[in-house]
């Protein structure tokens, strides 16, 4: 199917979605948009981040909401504040056309909870929410998911490896009366195929995106051969030639990226660091300072990055090659957005190699070596 209105989305959601430059289907929207517009049953979708999985599952969503009921029909849980107001974000821009609106309240860890408990009291139909945030709000009766008909579980692998999977079996209880369940996950070990058993029917709808399919064209990737005690001197002679340009560097560890950023920082470099220890305020100041341009590198782990959503980054740099190729796809991802290029670059240890050539293989993807 080449466009929305073949997958069945209604015209005044379309014209939401031209305005954000959403023409064309992708891969994960093509396979799962028309099994939830015409069945809605349970739903197991292999995704990772960058394929497009909001609007996947929240276009179908919003036309499952009645907005003369003035309750909360729908329940998105994400791993992180960040990814929860960016799904809030998108769906409210979805809804731009559309005559009867549909409310969303995003609730979420770090922010103040009375605010939210009085967003609340206001005609809501859509909730995103992180999991700790949620149970609070329900076990201080905030809020009612009694009504909640449609469930979604976004990323739903980092929440376990978060540690939320208590929360998560409380909010599975508080939503038994729930219609359907939509998970998403990049990567599905035991922990997640058990949630499955534990939360869905026995044969839910299964979809998985083509590894190959998912990392954008216009990257250039990149590796370079460089011992671990010279990959700081080798970043800090990118960074000094790249001008004004602005990109990430992921680090595999929290220690890590405080050391890389403490050496980068000596060397004059406008970095900063964010890691999975900063408090709430923290991390929010970290992401504002670099979204207005006070620093233009941003040092982060894989987990403390999720969710961030940041336009105009010219290059990634991955200080250590991720264990899992899901999260080269992350990380890489977020360069050459809004129709840019952009660089991935990756650092290896000598006996690394064979780790360039299983993400060329398996990712279809071909790198070129810095020297």
């Amino acid at each position: 199917m080449s466009n929305f209105q073949e997958l069945g989305i209604p015209a005044d959601l379309i014209q939401g979605l031209e305005e954000l430059g959403i023409l064309t289907p992708t891969e994960v929207q093509a396979k799962t948009i028309p099994f939830l517009m015409e069945n809605g049953g349970d739903l197991v979708a292999q995704a990772q981040t960058g394929t497009g999985k909001t609007a996947a599952f929240g276009l179908p969503l919003l036309t499952k909401i009645d907005p003369k009921r003035k309750e909360i029909q729908g329940l998105v849980i994400a791993p992180t504040r960040e990814l929860a107001k960016q799904i809030g974000k998108q769906l409210f821009r979805f809804t731009k056309h559309c005559s009867a609106k549909t409310f969303v309240e995003v609730v979420s860890g770090g922010d103040k909870i009375d605010r939210q408990i009085a967003a609340l009291q206001r005609p809501t139909h859509i909730v995103v929410a992180t999991p700790g945030r949620l149970v609070e709000l329900v076990n201080q009766k905030a809020l009612s998911l009694d009504a909640v008909k449609h469930l979604v579980l976004d990323e739903a692998d980092e929440m376990l490896s978060m540690g939320f999977k208590k929360e998560l079996s409380l909010i599975l209880g508080f939503t038994r009366q729930r219609l359907s369940t939509w998970l998403f996950s990049a990567t599905f070990p035991q922990s997640i195929q058990q949630l499955v058993k534990d939360c869905m029917s026995a044969h839910p709808h299964s979809i998985a995106v083509d590894r190959r399919h998912v990392v954008n064209r216009d990257i250039d990737h990149r590796f370079a051969v460089c011992p671990r005690d010279e990959k700081a001197e080798f970043i800090a002679g990118f960074l000094k030639r790249r001008g004004e340009d602005r990109g990430l560097i992921f680090c595999r560890t929290k220690a890590g990226a405080i050391t890389l950023g403490k050496l980068l920082q000596k060397e004059g470099l406008p970095v900063d660091v964010l890691q999975g220890d900063l408090t709430q305020p923290e991390r929010d100041k970290v992401m504002r300072s670099f979204k207005k341009g006070r620093f233009r590198v941003l040092i982060a782990t894989d987990v403390a990055a999720r969710g961030i959503d940041v336009d105009a980054l010219a290059f990634v740099i991955h200080h250590q090659p991720p264990d899992q190729l899901e999260y080269y796809t992350h990380r890489s991802g977020r360069t050459a957005r809004a129709g840019k290029k952009g660089i991935s670059i990756t650092l290896i240890e000598p006996r690394e190699r064979p780790k360039i050539a299983r993400i060329e293989n398996e990712l279809g993807v071909d790198f070129s070596e810095m020297r």
